[in-house]
C-alpha cells in the first residue's frame, strides 16, 4: 500500500524536531551534527536569529501578492544582487531546477533574438545535475533519471569536463550555449579548472554562444567567495542560483546580463510565487549577512582547515578513504568502502551527511560553523573510519 507522502525519495528513518546553528534535533532527544546543511540550503544554519527575526517580521506585513505589482523586497535584493555580480537583470523563482529552465529559456530566446531561431542545442557535461525538471533532466543527461519519462527533451549533449576540445568538437550551427557547474554537487565534487572556463568562455565568444553557470550548489558563499566563478575570474552571461539563497526558504533565480536577456520581455516568462515579499524578504536578510565584512573570508579561511582535516582522515584511513575534494565548505571524501554504508554509519554515530556521484560522501557545514564544530564532525568521521577499520580486521581474521 502506497504511503501518503509520494515515496520518491529513499528517506533514512529519522525525524527532526527542531534545529539550532549547526544541529538538529531527532523526536527522541538525540542530537545531530549536520553536515549536509538541506543539501547546500541552510547557509547560516538552522533557525538563525537574524533570518527568524526577519521571517517573522515580513510574515506578520505581507505575503504574496502577484508579480502583477511591483515588489519592493524582490526590487532591493535584486539591485543588491546585480551590484555584486556580472549580472544586470534577474528573474526570481522558487527552486534551482526552475533557475535551469528559465535560463535555457533565455539563451534560446537570445538567439531567436538575434536572427537565429535554429540555434537551440545546449553543451553540457558529463556527471552533472541541473534538477528534475524535463529539461533540467535532459541537461543532466543520468539514464537512472531519464528512464520511464519518454523521449528526452531534444538539443543537449554532454562533453566529459574539463575537456575543451571535446566541446568545441559539438558545437554546430545549432548550439545556443553551454551549461556547466563550476563544481559538480551531485556528481562528486569535482571542479572544474580556470583554464577550462577560459575556454569556455572563448569558445562561446568566438561562436557567439551564451556561457551558463549552475551555480545552485556553488552559490552564496559555499566555496568562500560569494560565487564559485570568482575564483576563475571568468565570468558567465546566465547564471543559475537557489539553495543558499534563502537560507532554508524556498527561492531561486536566474542572472544574465543585460545584452543575454535582450528578449527577456513582458510575457516571455513568469512564475506565480517567484520573487514574494516573504521569500525575497528572507533572501535579503540572507545576503545582509554575508555581506557582513570578513564573513565569507573566514568561510574561505575556515574551508582550508576544514581540507587539511579531510586531507589527514585520508592518510590515516587509506582503506576506508581515498581523496579529499573540494573548497570552501563545498567539500566531500571519495570513499574505498561504499558511501552508502559510510552515510548509514555516521548517521548512527550522530553526524549528518549525504552522498553523491563516485562513492563520494559529501561535508557541507552550515557557513557559520566554527572550528570547534568542524571539529566534532571530523571526529565522528575518524570514529566511522575507525570502525569499519576494526570490521575489516575481524573479518581478515576468521
Amino acid at each position: 500500500m502506497i504511503t501518503a507522502v509520494m515515496p520518491t525519495y529513499g528517506r533514512k528513518d529519522v525525524v527532526f524536531e527542531r534545529g539550532e546553528g549547526n544541529y538538529l534535533y531527532a523526536a527522541d532527544g538525540r542530537r545531530y551534527v549536520d553536515f549536509t546543511s538541506g543539501i547546500a540550503v541552510n547557509a547560516l544554519g538552522h533557525c538563525h536569529p537574524y533570518l527568524v527575526k526577519a521571517l517573522t517580521e515580513q510574515g506578520s506585513k505581507l505575503w504574496h501578492t502577484s508579480n502583477i505589482y511591483r515588489i519592493a523586497n524582490g526590487e532591493k535584493l535584486a539591485k543588491r544582487l546585480v551590484d555584486l555580480t556580472f549580472a544586470d537583470t534577474m528573474f526570481f523563482c522558487n527552486s534551482g531546477a526552475e533557475a535551469i529552465e528559465g535560463g535555457i529559456k533565455l539563451i534560446r530566446k537570445y538567439q531567436y533574438m538575434n536572427g537565429k531561431p535554429g540555434r537551440y542545442k545546449i553543451v553540457c557535461f558529463q556527471a552533472a545535475f541541473h534538477g528534475r525538471l524535463l529539461n533540467a533532466l535532459a541537461a543532466t543527461g543520468n539514464e537512472k533519471y531519464l528512464e520511464g519519462f519518454g523521449p528526452p527533451a531534444p538539443g543537449y549533449r554532454h562533453a566529459p569536463l574539463n575537456n575543451a576540445n571535446v566541446v568545441r568538437d559539438m558545437i554546430d550551427d545549432e548550439t545556443a550555449g553551454i551549461l556547466v557547474e563550476p563544481i559538480q554537487g551531485e556528481g562528486g565534487i569535482r571542479e572544474t579548472t580556470p583554464e577550462f572556463l577560459k575556454a569556455l568562455r572563448a569558445i562561446c565568444d568566438e561562436y557567439g554562444l551564451l556561457l551558463f553557470y549552475d551555480e545552485i550548489h556553488t552559490g552564496f558563499g559555499r566555496t568562500g567567495k560569494l560565487f564559485a566563478y570568482e575564483w576563475s575570474g571568468v565570468a558567465p552571461d546566465v547564471m543559475a542560483v537557489a539553495k543558499g539563497m534563502g537560507g532554508g526558504f524556498p527561492i531561486g533565480a536566474f542572472m544574465a546580463t543585460e545584452k543575454a536577456a535582450v528578449g527577456m520581455v513582458p510575457g516571455t516568462h513568469g512564475s506565480t510565487y517567484g520573487g514574494n515579499p516573504l521569500a525575497t524578504g528572507v533572501a535579503n536578510a540572507v545576503l545582509d549577512v554575508l555581506t557582513q565584512p570578513g564573513f565569507i573570508d573566514g568561510v574561505h579561511e575556515r574551508g582550508k582547515y576544514l581540507k587539511a582535516q579531510l586531507e589527514g582522515l585520508v592518510k590515516k584511513h587509506p582503506t576506508v578513504f581515498a581523496e579529499a575534494r573540494g573548497t570552501g565548505f563545498l567539500q566531500g571524501l571519495r570513499c574505498v568502502v561504499p558511501a552508502g554504508e559510510m552515510v548509514d554509519r555516521l548517521l548512527s554515530l550522530g553526524l549528518l551527511v549525504p552522498i553523491a556521484g563516485e562513492n563520494v560522501i559529501r561535508i557541507f557545514p552550515a557557513l557559520i560553523a566554527d572550528k570547534a564544530a568542524l571539529d566534532e564532525g571530523i571526529a565522528l568521521l575518524e570514529k566511522a573510519a575507525q570502525s569499519f577499520e576494526a570490521a575489516a580486521s575481524t573479518k581478515a581474521a576468521e
